[in-house]
Protein backbone atom coordinates (compact mmCIF):
# COMPACT_ATOMS: atom_id res chain seq x y z
CA UNK A 1 0.00 0.00 0.00
CA UNK A 2 2.34 2.33 0.54
CA UNK A 3 4.18 1.64 -3.02
CA UNK A 4 0.60 2.17 -4.57
CA UNK A 5 0.42 5.78 -2.20
CA UNK A 6 3.65 6.89 -3.61
CA UNK A 7 3.25 6.10 -7.43
CA UNK A 8 0.36 9.40 -7.65
CA UNK A 9 3.05 11.67 -6.31
CA UNK A 10 6.05 10.54 -8.50
CA UNK A 11 3.41 10.55 -11.84
CA UNK A 12 2.89 14.20 -10.68
CA UNK A 13 6.54 15.36 -10.55
CA UNK A 14 7.19 13.17 -13.89
CA UNK A 15 4.76 15.52 -15.68
CA UNK A 16 6.36 18.84 -14.22
CA UNK A 17 9.58 17.61 -15.35
CA UNK A 18 8.03 16.76 -19.22
CA UNK A 19 6.29 20.34 -19.13
CA UNK A 20 9.40 22.10 -18.03
CA UNK A 21 11.52 19.67 -20.48
CA UNK A 22 11.05 21.79 -23.45
CA UNK A 23 11.18 25.09 -21.79
CA UNK A 24 14.46 24.65 -20.72
CA UNK A 25 16.21 23.11 -23.81
CA UNK A 26 14.93 26.47 -25.36
CA UNK A 27 17.00 28.15 -22.85
CA UNK A 28 20.01 26.06 -23.04
CA UNK A 29 20.09 25.82 -27.16
CA UNK A 30 19.67 29.65 -27.19
CA UNK A 31 22.93 29.89 -24.43
CA UNK A 32 26.82 30.33 -25.87
CA UNK A 33 29.33 27.96 -25.03
CA UNK A 34 31.05 28.77 -21.44
CA UNK A 35 27.79 30.71 -19.97
CA UNK A 36 26.20 30.35 -17.10
CA UNK A 37 23.19 28.04 -16.63
CA UNK A 38 20.77 30.97 -15.61
CA UNK A 39 21.22 32.33 -19.08
CA UNK A 40 17.36 32.74 -19.45
CA UNK A 41 15.23 33.64 -23.13
CA UNK A 42 14.73 37.05 -21.98
CA UNK A 43 18.68 37.39 -21.97
CA UNK A 44 18.68 35.39 -25.58
CA UNK A 45 16.07 37.70 -26.72
CA UNK A 46 17.70 40.98 -25.52
CA UNK A 47 20.91 40.29 -27.12
CA UNK A 48 19.14 39.15 -30.46
CA UNK A 49 17.75 42.45 -30.51
CA UNK A 50 21.05 44.35 -29.87
CA UNK A 51 22.59 42.29 -32.49
CA UNK A 52 20.07 43.47 -35.03
CA UNK A 53 19.87 47.22 -33.87
CA UNK A 54 23.55 46.67 -34.40
CA UNK A 55 23.25 45.22 -37.98
CA UNK A 56 20.48 48.16 -38.68
CA UNK A 57 23.08 50.93 -37.86
CA UNK A 58 25.35 49.24 -40.18
CA UNK A 59 22.90 49.35 -42.95
CA UNK A 60 21.96 52.90 -42.27
CA UNK A 61 25.31 53.71 -43.02
CA UNK A 62 26.35 51.71 -46.31
CA UNK A 63 22.88 53.24 -47.64
CA UNK A 64 24.19 56.93 -46.60
CA UNK A 65 28.14 55.55 -48.42
CA UNK A 66 25.85 54.56 -51.73
CA UNK A 67 24.07 57.84 -51.59
CA UNK A 68 27.86 59.30 -51.08
CA UNK A 69 29.02 57.63 -54.16
CA UNK A 70 26.55 58.35 -56.67
CA UNK A 71 27.16 62.14 -55.40
CA UNK A 72 30.65 61.97 -56.13
CA UNK A 73 30.64 59.73 -59.47
CA UNK A 74 28.03 62.80 -61.20
CA UNK A 75 30.62 65.38 -59.14
CA UNK A 76 33.41 64.14 -60.62
CA UNK A 77 31.98 63.40 -64.18
CA UNK A 78 30.83 67.15 -64.39
CA UNK A 79 34.06 68.08 -63.01
CA UNK A 80 36.20 66.56 -66.23
CA UNK A 81 33.66 67.84 -68.27
CA UNK A 82 35.06 70.90 -67.82
CA UNK A 83 38.37 69.97 -69.98
CA UNK A 84 37.93 70.85 -73.57
CA UNK A 85 39.86 67.95 -74.23
CA UNK A 86 38.40 65.03 -72.98
CA UNK A 87 36.31 62.75 -74.23
CA UNK A 88 33.24 61.45 -72.63
CA UNK A 89 33.72 57.71 -72.92
CA UNK A 90 37.06 58.22 -71.06
CA UNK A 91 35.32 58.84 -67.49
CA UNK A 92 34.76 55.29 -68.34
CA UNK A 93 38.05 54.15 -68.42
CA UNK A 94 39.21 55.25 -64.87
CA UNK A 95 39.98 52.10 -62.60
CA UNK A 96 38.45 54.72 -60.03
CA UNK A 97 35.25 55.26 -61.55
CA UNK A 98 34.78 51.94 -62.44
CA UNK A 99 35.79 50.65 -58.92
CA UNK A 100 33.40 53.02 -57.48
CA UNK A 101 30.00 52.36 -59.30
CA UNK A 102 30.79 48.39 -57.94
CA UNK A 103 31.16 49.93 -54.88
CA UNK A 104 27.83 51.92 -54.98
CA UNK A 105 26.58 48.17 -56.04
CA UNK A 106 28.29 46.50 -52.94
CA UNK A 107 26.79 49.23 -50.23
CA UNK A 108 23.37 48.78 -51.63
CA UNK A 109 23.65 45.11 -51.57
CA UNK A 110 25.02 45.09 -48.09
CA UNK A 111 22.81 47.77 -46.59
CA UNK A 112 20.01 45.19 -47.59
CA UNK A 113 21.96 42.21 -45.97
CA UNK A 114 22.17 44.00 -42.57
CA UNK A 115 18.65 44.96 -42.60
CA UNK A 116 17.40 41.46 -42.81
CA UNK A 117 19.84 38.69 -41.57
CA UNK A 118 22.10 38.59 -38.52
CA UNK A 119 25.35 37.47 -40.79
CA UNK A 120 26.44 37.90 -44.26
CA UNK A 121 26.13 35.50 -46.81
CA UNK A 122 29.79 34.04 -47.98
CA UNK A 123 29.33 35.74 -51.58
CA UNK A 124 28.47 38.85 -50.19
CA UNK A 125 31.05 39.76 -47.99
CA UNK A 126 33.59 38.13 -51.49
CA UNK A 127 32.68 40.83 -53.37
CA UNK A 128 32.77 43.49 -50.50
CA UNK A 129 35.92 42.27 -50.22
CA UNK A 130 37.13 42.19 -53.88
CA UNK A 131 35.48 46.29 -54.17
CA UNK A 132 37.05 47.52 -50.74
CA UNK A 133 40.52 46.36 -51.87
CA UNK A 134 40.04 47.77 -55.67
CA UNK A 135 38.98 51.41 -53.93
CA UNK A 136 41.63 51.26 -51.55
CA UNK A 137 44.36 50.90 -53.98
CA UNK A 138 42.90 53.60 -56.03
CA UNK A 139 43.02 55.97 -53.49
CA UNK A 140 46.69 54.49 -52.85
CA UNK A 141 47.18 55.27 -56.53
CA UNK A 142 46.04 58.63 -56.85
CA UNK A 143 47.78 59.59 -53.94
CA UNK A 144 51.33 58.43 -55.41
CA UNK A 145 50.46 60.40 -58.70
CA UNK A 146 49.29 64.04 -56.92
CA UNK A 147 52.47 63.43 -54.45
CA UNK A 148 54.70 62.84 -58.22
CA UNK A 149 52.90 65.88 -59.87
CA UNK A 150 55.38 68.14 -58.05
CA UNK A 151 58.40 66.24 -59.97
CA UNK A 152 56.88 66.19 -63.21
CA UNK A 153 56.47 69.52 -63.57
CA UNK A 154 51.91 69.48 -63.94
CA UNK A 155 49.62 69.94 -61.46
CA UNK A 156 46.80 67.75 -59.99
CA UNK A 157 43.74 69.55 -58.83
CA UNK A 158 41.59 67.41 -56.15
CA UNK A 159 38.13 68.51 -56.04
CA UNK A 160 35.75 67.44 -53.17
CA UNK A 161 34.55 64.62 -55.86
CA UNK A 162 37.97 63.49 -55.97
CA UNK A 163 38.73 63.82 -52.35
CA UNK A 164 35.71 61.55 -51.49
CA UNK A 165 36.08 59.22 -54.34
CA UNK A 166 39.80 58.44 -53.77
CA UNK A 167 39.83 59.11 -49.82
CA UNK A 168 37.25 59.23 -47.80
CA UNK A 169 34.93 56.28 -48.93
CA UNK A 170 37.75 54.16 -49.67
CA UNK A 171 38.16 54.80 -45.74
CA UNK A 172 35.20 54.62 -44.01
CA UNK A 173 34.61 51.32 -46.30
CA UNK A 174 37.57 49.94 -44.84
CA UNK A 175 36.02 50.91 -41.37
CA UNK A 176 33.07 49.21 -41.98
CA UNK A 177 35.07 46.33 -42.83
CA UNK A 178 36.89 46.08 -39.54
CA UNK A 179 34.14 46.59 -37.20
CA UNK A 180 31.55 44.48 -38.99
CA UNK A 181 31.07 41.70 -36.61
CA UNK A 182 28.28 40.21 -39.46
CA UNK A 183 31.22 39.29 -41.75
CA UNK A 184 31.45 35.31 -42.74
CA UNK A 185 34.78 33.99 -42.29
CA UNK A 186 36.49 33.90 -46.23
CA UNK A 187 38.91 31.53 -47.03
CA UNK A 188 42.57 32.62 -48.02
CA UNK A 189 42.05 31.44 -51.79
CA UNK A 190 39.68 34.44 -52.20
CA UNK A 191 42.44 36.47 -52.17
CA UNK A 192 43.32 34.58 -55.71
CA UNK A 193 40.34 36.63 -57.28
CA UNK A 194 41.79 39.90 -56.82
CA UNK A 195 43.81 40.47 -60.04
CA UNK A 196 41.30 38.99 -62.25
CA UNK A 197 39.58 42.03 -62.93
CA UNK A 198 42.56 44.41 -62.49
CA UNK A 199 44.51 42.04 -64.95
CA UNK A 200 41.27 42.26 -67.42
CA UNK A 201 41.56 46.56 -67.11
CA UNK A 202 44.95 46.46 -67.28
CA UNK A 203 45.28 44.32 -70.74
CA UNK A 204 42.11 46.86 -72.18
CA UNK A 205 43.51 50.05 -71.38
CA UNK A 206 47.08 48.94 -72.83
CA UNK A 207 45.12 47.86 -76.21
CA UNK A 208 42.99 50.68 -76.24
CA UNK A 209 45.38 53.40 -75.35
CA UNK A 210 47.21 52.40 -78.33
CA UNK A 211 44.38 52.66 -80.65
CA UNK A 212 43.17 56.32 -79.36
CA UNK A 213 46.53 57.75 -78.13
CA UNK A 214 44.92 58.25 -74.50
CA UNK A 215 45.75 56.30 -71.25
CA UNK A 216 43.79 57.27 -67.95
CA UNK A 217 47.12 56.87 -65.78
CA UNK A 218 50.59 58.45 -66.86
CA UNK A 219 52.17 55.52 -65.66
CA UNK A 220 50.71 53.60 -68.52
CA UNK A 221 51.41 56.17 -71.07
CA UNK A 222 54.90 55.20 -73.39
CA UNK A 223 54.97 59.03 -73.98
CA UNK A 224 55.25 59.79 -69.99
CA UNK A 225 57.81 56.96 -69.25
CA UNK A 226 61.19 56.37 -69.22
CA UNK A 227 60.06 52.75 -70.87
CA UNK A 228 58.62 49.59 -70.78
CA UNK A 229 60.24 48.28 -67.92
CA UNK A 230 58.88 51.43 -66.08
CA UNK A 231 55.21 50.53 -66.49
CA UNK A 232 56.21 46.80 -65.69
CA UNK A 233 57.61 48.27 -62.24
CA UNK A 234 54.66 50.32 -61.68
CA UNK A 235 52.68 47.06 -62.48
CA UNK A 236 54.36 45.23 -59.71
CA UNK A 237 53.68 47.31 -57.35
CA UNK A 238 50.12 47.60 -58.48
CA UNK A 239 50.12 43.68 -57.55
CA UNK A 240 51.40 43.69 -54.16
CA UNK A 241 49.03 46.38 -53.42
CA UNK A 242 46.04 44.76 -54.47
CA UNK A 243 47.01 40.74 -52.99
CA UNK A 244 48.52 42.53 -50.30
CA UNK A 245 45.79 44.38 -48.70
CA UNK A 246 42.90 41.66 -49.84
CA UNK A 247 45.26 39.63 -47.74
CA UNK A 248 44.92 41.64 -44.69
CA UNK A 249 41.26 42.24 -45.47
CA UNK A 250 41.02 37.95 -45.85
CA UNK A 251 42.68 37.96 -42.40
CA UNK A 252 40.26 40.36 -40.73
CA UNK A 253 37.82 38.18 -41.71
CA UNK A 254 39.10 35.59 -39.88
CA UNK A 255 39.59 36.19 -36.60
CA UNK A 256 37.72 34.69 -33.59
CA UNK A 257 34.79 36.34 -32.46
CA UNK A 258 35.56 37.26 -28.87
CA UNK A 259 32.51 36.62 -26.78
CA UNK A 260 31.59 39.26 -23.27
CA UNK A 261 31.57 37.17 -20.23
CA UNK A 262 29.01 36.97 -18.33
CA UNK A 263 28.45 37.76 -14.45
CA UNK A 264 27.09 34.75 -12.95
Amino acid sequence: MCARASEPARTRTTARGILSAPRLLVALAGRAPGEPSGFSLATAGARTRARFSVRRAYGVGRVVLAVVGVVALLGYFDYVLGFAAFAVYNYFSYFTVLSGMAAVIAFVAGAIIAFTRAVDPAWLDWFRLLITTYIIVSGIVFLTIVIQSSSRDYTIEVPWSSQLLHFWIPSIALLDWLTDAGKTRLPWKTTAWVMLVPGIWGAFTLVRGALVGWYPYFFLDPAQVSGPLETLLYSLVAVVLFTGIAAVLTAMSRRPRRRTPRPE
